[in-house]
C-alpha cells in the first residue's frame, strides 16, 4: 500500500493536498463531508469547497502547514448531513509522497470524543465577541449546560449544569411552550425568539435565544446549542420612549382643547373653569392661579393646588402694589422666578407674596399678564412648580402665547361681544407677528378673510426660527370661514407649534399633526405646506397636505410651479406618512405660498390662477420690489378670481 494510501485509509475524513491547497486526493469520508463525489473534489481548492463562513479558517490552515512546515489544528464546520453541522478538530501536517518525492499536506479529521470541550472552544469564543451567551442542550440528559459568552449574562444560569425542568420553571408560563419549541432539533437553526425570564434575584429579563443543532465530532454526539441575547435594558428604554412619545401626544392634544376652550369660552366664568381646570395639569404644575382686575384691585380665584389662604392674601391687591403678580398684570411683562433666593433679589419689599418666603429653594413660579395690546389691564395668571421642576423657555413661551389668547377672550367677554367678534379678534392673534431681521431672507404675510358670511376664517400662515437656525414657515387653510373653523385653525397652529418642538422636519410634523387631529375626529379637515428653510445655503425642505402648489419666482420676471410631495389633507386618514422634499432656493429668488382663495374662484381654475399669480410675483422681483411689496401684488390675484374664500399669502424672499 502506498504511502499515500495509508494516509487516506481511514474512516474520519482525509485528504491530501498540494502545498498552494489544491486536492490531489482524498477518501470517501472527506468527499461525504465536503457535499461532493471524490471526482468533483480532485483538482479543485480546497478552502472553494468549505461553506462561506468557513472558507478563510480552512485555507489559513492548509496555508501554516505549508510555509512553517509545523502541525496546524482547527475547528472547521461541515455542512453535515440532515441539516446538523459537524464541527471537527481539523488537522494540517506537512508531508512527503514517498512516490513523487513531492511535499503535500495531509488534512485529516481527529478523534476528539475524549475531549469534546475543546470543539466548542470557537463557538464560546464567537459568541463572546458578540455580546451573547451560550449554552448546549443534551436530549439524553435533560439539562442545560452553560458554556459562557458575555459576562453579564453568568446570572441566567448560575450553575454550570442545570436540569431542564428548573430552566423551565423560570421561563414565564406564557412563554413556556415556545422555549421547549426551541429544544425540540430544529432542521439547521431556530428563528430568534423572545422569552420572559425570572432570574435567581427575582428580576424579570427580556432574552432572545435561537438555537443551532451541532454534531460534536465526524462520528461524535449530537447537541442542541443556544446563543441567548439579554434585551432587558433595550425594552426598558423602547417603552420609555414609547411613554414619552405617548406622554407628548397627550400633551399636544391638551393644549390644543386648551386653546380651543379658551376660543369658545363666553362667559368670565367659563374662563376661569377652563384656565383653574387645565392650565396646571397641561404644563405639569402644582398649581395655578387666575386674578383679574376689577376697579383697580385683583379678583383671584384658585385651583386646590394653591390654598385658599394664599389666594387671601393676593385677593384685593391693589393693582399698584410692588409685587410680581400685580407688577406683571400692570406693566404687561412675564416673570419667571426661579427660587426663593431670586425672589427676594428682584422683590426685597414684596413679603405679602406668600409661597416664596415660606417654600424651598426649589420652588419656581411663572407669571404672564392677561393682556390685549392697547387696552387697560385685564388680569393674569399664576403658575407654581414644585420639586425642582424648571419649564424651559419653549415650554413658558407658550404658556405666554395661551395667556395671550385668554387675553382676548377675556376682553370681547368683558365688552359683551357677540361670539363672532370674539373668534376674529382671536383669529389674529393666532396669525403671529412674523420675525424680525432674518439674515438672509425677507418674510411678509398677507391675510384677508372671507367677502361672504362671517369676517373670520380658518386660513393661517406662521414663521418661526428653529434652534438650529433654520426658519420654519407654514401656510394652511381649515374647512370653513366661520366660528368653528376659526377654532380649529387655532388647534391647529398651537399644535404644530407645540410638535415642532420635538420634531423639526416638515414631513414627520405633518404625520404627527396628522395623527393627533384623528385621533381627535374633529368635524373638520385642514390643508397645509411646511417649509423649512436654511438662510445661509438656501436649502429648502417642505412637504404638503393637500395644499396648493408653491410658486417660485426670479429676478428675471420668470416663475415655476413648484409640487411638494406629501399626503392628503389632514385630519382625515389615520396612519399616513408625509413625504418631503429638499431643493435649493436661489439668490435673489422668492417662494410665495398661497391658500386657493387667492388662486381659485367661481370663473377661475386653479391652474390659471396660479399662472396669474405666479406671473404677478414674477414681474414683483423683476421690478426690484422687496417681500411686503411683492406680497400686495400675489394679492392682487385674489380680485382677479372674484374670491369668496380666506385667502392668505407667505412670501420668503432669499437676498443676494
Amino acid at each position: 500500500m502506498a504511502a499515500s494510501d495509508e494516509l487516506l485509509h481511514k474512516a474520519d475524513p482525509s485528504a491530501l493536498l498540494t502545498l498552494d491547497g489544491v486536492i490531489s486526493s482524498l477518501n470517501a469520508a472527506m468527499a461525504t463531508a465536503l457535499g461532493r463525489s471524490a471526482q468533483q473534489c480532485r483538482g479543485r481548492d480546497f478552502g472553494d469547497l468549505w461553506p462561506a463562513s468557513q472558507r478563510m479558517s480552512a485555507e489559513s490552515l492548509v496555508a501554516h502547514a505549508a510555509r512553517t512546515k509545523t502541525v496546524a489544528m482547527r475547528v472547521l464546520e461541515f455542512p453535515g448531513r440532515g441539516g446538523a453541522s459537524v464541527a471537527c478538530l481539523i488537522e494540517a501536517r506537512p508531508v512527503k509522497d514517498p512516490a513523487g518525492d513531492e511535499q503535500l499536506v495531509w488534512v485529516h479529521a481527529l478523534d476528539a470524543r475524549n475531549d469534546l470541550a475543546s470543539l466548542l472552544i470557537p463557538f464560546r469564543m464567537a459568541t463572546a465577541a458578540a455580546d451573547l451567551g451560550l449554552w448546549m442542550y443534551s436530549p439524553q440528559g435533560q439539562q442545560l449546560e452553560w458554556l459562557g459568552g458575555a459576562p453579564a449574562l453568568a446570572a441566567l444560569l448560575p450553575d454550570p449544569t442545570t436540569p431542564l425542568s428548573s430552566v423551565i420553571s423560570a421561563v414565564h408560563p406564557d412563554d413556556r411552550e415556545a422555549f421547549q419549541q426551541l429544544l425540540r432539533p430544529p432542521p439547521t437553526q431556530s428563528p430568534w425568539v423572545r422569552l420572559r425570564y425570572l432570574t435567581q434575584h427575582e428580576d424579570w429579563h427580556r432574552l432572545t435565544v435561537q438555537t443551532r443543532r451541532i454534531q460534536l465530532g465526524y462520528a461524535g454526539p449530537e447537541r442542541i446549542f443556544g446563543m441567548v441575547r439579554d434585551d432587558t435594558k433595550q425594552e426598558k428604554h423602547r417603552v420609555k420612549a414609547q411613554a414619552a412619545l405617548t406622554a407628548e401626544r397627550q400633551r399636544a392634544k391638551d393644549i390644543a382643547e386648551f386653546s380651543s376652550a379658551l376660543i369658545t369660552a363666553a362667559t368670565e366664568q367659563e374662563l376661569q373653569q377652563v384656565v383653574l381646570t387645565r392650565l396646571a395639569a397641561t404644563f405639569g404644575a402644582s398649581g395655578a392661579l387666575l386674578a383679574l382686575v376689577d376697579d383697580g384691585r385683583l379678583r383671584v380665584s384658585t385651583d386646590a393646588g394653591i390654598g385658599m389662604w394664599e389666594v387671601d392674601v393676593l385677593h384685593g391687591m391693589p393693582l399698584d402694589h410692588p409685587s410680581p403678580l400685580p407688577e406683571a398684570i400692570r406693566t404687561g411683562k412675564s416673570y419667571f422666578i426661579r427660587d426663593r433666593e431670586d425672589y427676594i433679589r428682584r422683590w426685597p419689599h414684596g413679603a405679602e407674596f406668600p409661597h416664596l418666603g415660606r417654600l424651598g429653594s426649589d420652588y419656581a413660579v411663572s407669571i404672564m399678564p392677561l393682556i390685549e395690546p392697547g387696552n387697560q389691564p385685564l388680569g393674569g395668571w399664576l403658575v407654581t412648580y414644585g420639586s425642582g421642576y424648571r419649564p424651559s423657555l419653549d415650554e413658558r413661551t407658550l404658556v405666554g402665547t395661551l395667556a395671550d389668547l385668554a387675553g382676548q377672550a377675556l376682553r370681547r367677554i368683558r365688552l359683551q361681544q357677540a361670539r363672532v367678534e370674539l373668534a376674529t379678534a382671536l383669529q389674529q392673534t393666532m396669525l403671529p407677528r412674523l420675525p424680525e431681521h432674518l439674515a438672509g431672507l425677507e418674510v411678509a404675510a398677507r391675510y384677508q378673510p372671507s367677502r361672504d358670511g362671517l369676517d373670520i376664517g380658518g386660513d393661517w400662515y406662521d414663521a418661526f426660527v428653529m434652534p438650529d437656525g433654520t426658519v420654519a414657515l407654514e401656510i394652511g387653510d381649515v374647512q370653513g370661514h366661520d366660528v368653528d373653523a376659526a377654532a380649529f385653525m387655532g388647534q391647529v397652529r398651537l399644535s404644530m407649534r407645540a410638535i415642532a418642538d420635538q420634531d423639526r422636519d416638515p414631513g414627520t410634523l405633518l404625520t404627527r399633526t396628522n395623527e393627533l387631529l384623528v385621533t381627535m375626529d374633529p368635524p373638520r379637515f385642514a390643508s397645509c405646506t411646511m417649509l423649512h428653510i436654511d438662510p445661509l445655503s438656501g436649502q429648502v425642505t417642505g412637504a404638503s397636505a393637500g395644499h396648493v402648489p408653491l410658486l417660485c419666482a426670479r429676478t428675471d420676471g420668470s416663475h415655476s410651479i413648484h409640487e411638494l410631495p406629501g399626503g392628503p389633507v389632514l385630519g382625515v386618514v389615520p396612519g399616513m406618512d408625509y413625504a418631503e422634499e429638499t431643493f435649493t432656493l436661489d439668490e435673489d429668488s422668492v417662494l410665495v405660498m398661497v391658500t386657493d382663495g387667492v388662486v381659485e374662484g367661481p370663473g377661475v381654475t386653479l391652474e390659471a390662477g396660479l399662472e396669474r399669480a405666479g406671473t404677478l410675483a414674477g414681474a414683483a422681483l423683476h421690478d426690484g420690489l422687496d417681500a411686503e411689496a411683492t406680497a400686495d401684488r400675489v394679492l392682487e390675484a385674489a380680485v382677479a378670481v372674484d374670491h369668496t374664500d380666506d385667502v392668505a399669502v407667505l412670501v420668503i424672499r432669499r437676498g443676494g
